[in-house]
């Protein structure tokens, strides 16, 4: 397929975009002037602003052209992601776990970890963190690529290294500053530069009823087929759902992942940290209706003969399903709108991989350079050597962008990365939050056996050691169900074996344990405040939306 092409219009909107991020990361340059502005962008923000780049880093390439890609894969059980797989663990985020983590001022997640347990269990999580976040780079990397490769006809090596010198200037200049500005700008670029590819689309096909009435009944539903596996897109039963992606895939992302955490950390309060994962949950729980139905709506004309509609093809002779949104734009935006949604995807991808970036530099500086490496850092060598982790990762992510093009889809290589870190970590931080007797190195054994089992079972199903079935336990399975059961199966492992090791170790005293654990903490519980400005509150009525929608789409 021939590179579809930009006309003047588009090449101008395009270029204003990228001349007001760089402009913005000048601007914000001289307003970064200790390790806390940079890293945690001063813990200024309010809980609005902490809210959409919280969810703006987690817009990313995956949202956009992952999530649409596999809805054309695995149809309407993708909405699964947004809602069973994100809103419980949101809220549980913001009213359970925010107090620990704010209350203990760290700067990142593996500085809970040495707080609660020890160094040695800090740094395993830092390193592994850090390789994670490089290979979740690859897939922003890869995403930009495709879209410079459908409208361009730019080769992948051109098109990591234009975004990775532009990501570079902007996040190196003022760090988490620069990211979580730029990010508020391009949650609202992705809503307004892409709502209309759902409502053309809508218009083409006739309307929502009729799309779900075209595409084949597995693809329809979200929980109704869920009984049995053969029945539904993604070959997975409620059971795998519920545990793999609902509990501890979803639990494991939004509780511990630093690249979203980090940005409740820039709250200006504990109220305002608890907030944000709640203020962003409502707009989650919106994007089904922009990605998902863009995916059903191209699976139906890829469907069609006569509609024009085709999707990329991979080197292998494997249909792309993550072209699938670069071309509905092109099938229905002309030319300065094209521009537009061209800019939108490039935000996507600018605000996941700025996100990673951000992520990467400071658990780098913080919890392996500053903790192992160079102790007695200054801080304005600290700052300089975030900078520098900035360079370096960009550099690594633009190798993991080729390794991400040979996974199916991007989301299938996200939700795998996933279930080798966040699922065993998500055991260790539940555990260290909840349990007060869990000890450092009932902590430190079992996050590594968790992760080391789950990569295990990774490889063997890929050089076909073992079928996949054996670990979904069923006789059907698909990359994704794997994902959720291999999650599962490796956040069990870490939960049974950190707690019998800690049976047999020695413990942490308590006075050490304090704003760390429950029952020694301050939970955050705030009095003389009207209950509709709590975040209980807010929590409440997020917490019935998601039913609501549940039971609609039933």
């Amino acid at each position: 397929m021939e590179a579809i092409g930009l006309t003047l219009p588009d090449w101008l909107i395009i270029v204003i975009y990228f001349a007001f991020v760089l402009g913005l990361g000048f601007y914000l340059k001289r307003f970064t002037r200790s390790k806390e502005d940079f890293f945690l962008a001063g813990r200024r923000n309010s809980s609005w602003v902490a809210g959409i780049a919280f969810l703006s880093a987690n817009m990313g390439a995956l949202e956009l052209l992952g999530m649409t890609g596999n809805s054309m894969k695995y149809g309407m059980y993708v909405a699964h992601f947004y809602w069973i797989g994100a809103i419980p663990a949101m809220l549980f985020l913001g009213l359970y776990m925010m107090p620990f983590y704010y209350s203990s001022r760290i700067s990142s997640i593996p500085g809970y970890l040495k707080l609660r347990f020890d160094e040695k269990t800090r740094v395993l999580n830092a390193m592994a963190f850090a390789v994670m976040t490089v290979l979740m780079s690859g897939i922003n990397m890869y995403a930009m690529a495709l879209v410079m490769e459908t409208f361009l006809g730019w080769n992948l090596h051109v098109s990591l290294l234009v975004s990775a010198v532009t990501i570079g200037i902007y996040v190196g200049l003022s760090g988490l500053m620069s990211a979580i500005f730029t990010e508020i700008v391009q949650f609202f670029l992705i809503w307004f530069g892409l709502i209309l590819v759902t409502v053309l689309g809508l218009v083409e096909i006739g309307s929502l009823s009729e799309v779900f009435q075209r595409v084949p009944e597995a693809f329809g539903s979200i929980w109704s087929t869920s009984g049995d596996p053969s029945q539904n897109g993604m070959l997975v039963s409620w059971a795998g759902i519920v545990l793999g992606l609902g509990f501890v895939l979803s639990f494991g992302y939004w509780t511990t992942d630093f690249l979203v955490v980090q940005r409740a950390f820039s709250a200006r309060d504990l109220r305002s940290a608890r907030l944000t994962p709640i203020t962003a949950s409502f707009f989650k729980m919106v994007l089904p209706f922009i990605v998902v139905v863009v995916g059903l709506i191209a699976l139906i004309l890829a469907g069609d003969a006569d509609s024009g509609f085709q999707l990329l093809v991979k080197e292998g002779g494997d249909l792309n399903y993550d072209s699938a949104l670069p071309l509905m734009i092109a099938r229905y935006y002309s030319p300065g709108l094209v521009g537009l949604g061209v800019t939108a995807l490039i935000a996507g991808f600018m605000a996941g991989q700025a996100g990673n970036i951000s992520a990467f530099n400071t658990v780098w500086t913080y919890d392996i350079y500053h903790a192992v490496l160079r102790r007695d850092a200054s801080e304005e060598h600290l700052l300089w050597m975030g900078r520098a982790a900035t360079v370096v990762g960009l550099a690594l992510s633009i190798g993991a962008g080729y390794l991400a093009n040979t996974f199916p889809t991007i989301m299938d290589y996200m939700q795998a990365i996933f279930s080798w870190v966040n699922a065993p970590l998500f055991a260790t931080m539940l555990l260290g939050m909840f349990v007060v007797w869990i000890t450092p190195n009932g902590a430190f054994w079992g996050l590594v056996t968790g992760m080391v089992s789950s990569v295990t079972m990774f490889l063997a199903v890929k050089f076909d050691w073992i079928d996949a079935t054996a670990i979904t336990l069923s006789d059907v399975t698909s990359d994704m169900g794997a994902n959720f059961w291999r999650a599962w199966w490796a956040w069990l492992i870490t939960f049974a074996l950190t707690i019998l090791i800690s049976l047999f170790t020695r413990k942490k005293p308590r006075e050490e344990l304090v704003g760390l654990v429950k029952g020694l903490t301050d939970t955050g519980v705030i009095r003389g405040v009207p209950w509709p400005r709590r975040p209980e509150f807010y929590a409440v009525i997020s917490l019935v939306l998601f039913v609501a929608l549940n039971l609609i789409f039933w």
